[in-house]
């Protein structure tokens, strides 16, 4: 934004439309210098060449911006900057995101569960303001892909590297948790929160989701878990990322109801069954207007003078005309 601390100099500009037809337009401009031809012995005389024509167009037009500049520095503008400054930590949030193949399920058309997944995260980070974000996710085992931060472009870069099977074809939900609570830790947030999306049932890893809950729950971290897809037979098909082989067929779908509930119990948190994208959509909004914290701002305002880079721009652009009629066109008015 703009401001300037004399508009009224503004109306200054006003004079520009006479002066432009003053000088390249009103008939009577310029002196006249009577001089007979019968005494030229010299070359005939040459209308000037297109080009030449074009330059000086270039060099007139210099002049009048490098003119309306130093118009516009007379009434002293400057660049406002407005900065939002938090005074108060967001929450912090971390998504445990299942890998295992059996997210490759078809009933979330027009993507599969694992792709949906990652669309509904992608809108609720873009919603967030000032809420630090990570992601862990887990086959076999279980990995930090982004510690909690406000880098939100890295964060979505990173979901949407995220592949299938890339940890194996466990599914390590203890172990999700489990690693989401570690980079938790040393968290000075007030509040923190875990959302864990998984279609399946804890089949492999250290750590049993029990036994994660708890170890959240001491830490004073929420578990919102939710169920992908319904106990019934759905087309899969995924790719393995190791052999480059498609698999495809029916898969007999279904998650362990049960634990799910007991860890968001255990911490606090919600359980939520999602049967379609329609309901996973609802599910992270429901989230999302759950967990907001009250954030307060302040806001500073800024300004930059700028008339003295309009003076040096004008100057430059007037010295161009200049410089281009005396030195390249040697005019000698």
């Amino acid at each position: 934004m703009i401001t300037f601390d004399s508009p009224g100099m503004l109306l200054l500009i006003a004079i520009l439309p006479p002066l432009i037809y003053l000088r390249h337009y009103w008939k009577s401009r310029g002196g006249r210098l009577s001089f007979s031809f019968t005494i030229w012995q010299k070359e005939v005389f040459k209308p000037g060449t297109y080009i030449s024509n074009i330059i000086l167009f270039i060099g007139s037009m210099s002049f009048w911006v490098g003119f309306l500049f130093l118009l516009i520095a007379n009434a002293g503008p400057s660049l406002v900057f407005r900065e939002k400054i938090y005074m108060t930590r967001g929450m912090d949030i971390i998504f445990v995101l299942d890998e295992s193949p059996s997210m490759a399920g078809k009933d979330f058309l027009p993507d599969n569960r694992f792709e949906s997944a990652k669309d509904v995260i992608k809108a609720f980070v873009e919603g967030r303001d000032h809420d630090p974000v990570g992601l862990v996710s887990f086959g076999n085992n279980a990995v930090l892909r982004v510690p909690a931060g406000l880098d939100y472009k890295y964060f979505l870069e990173q979901l949407e590297g995220l592949q299938l099977m890339d940890l194996g074809n466990g599914t390590a939900m203890g172990m999700g948790i489990a690693v989401a609570c570690l980079h938790l830790d040393d968290s000075t947030a007030r509040e923190k929160i875990i959302v864990l999306l998984t279609d399946g049932d804890n089949n492999t890893g250290e750590i049993l989701p029990e036994s994660a809950a708890h170890i959240a729950a001491a830490m004073g971290i929420k578990i919102y878990s939710i169920g992908l897809g319904s106990n019934s037979d759905v087309p899969l098909e995924f790719t393995d990322p190791e052999t480059g082989k498609i698999y495809r067929g029916m898969y007999k779908s279904g998650y362990n109801e049960d634990i799910l509930k007991e860890i968001s119990e255990i911490t606090n948190g919600e359980f939520y069954q999602a049967l379609s994208p329609g309901a996973l959509d609802t599910i992270m909004s429901s989230i999302d207007s759950l967990e907001r914290m009250e954030k307060r701002t302040k806001l500073n305002i800024n300004t930059k003078p700028i008339h003295r880079d309009l003076i040096l721009a004008g100057f430059i652009l007037i010295l161009f005309d200049f410089f281009l009629r005396k030195w390249i066109f040697r005019e000698v008015l």
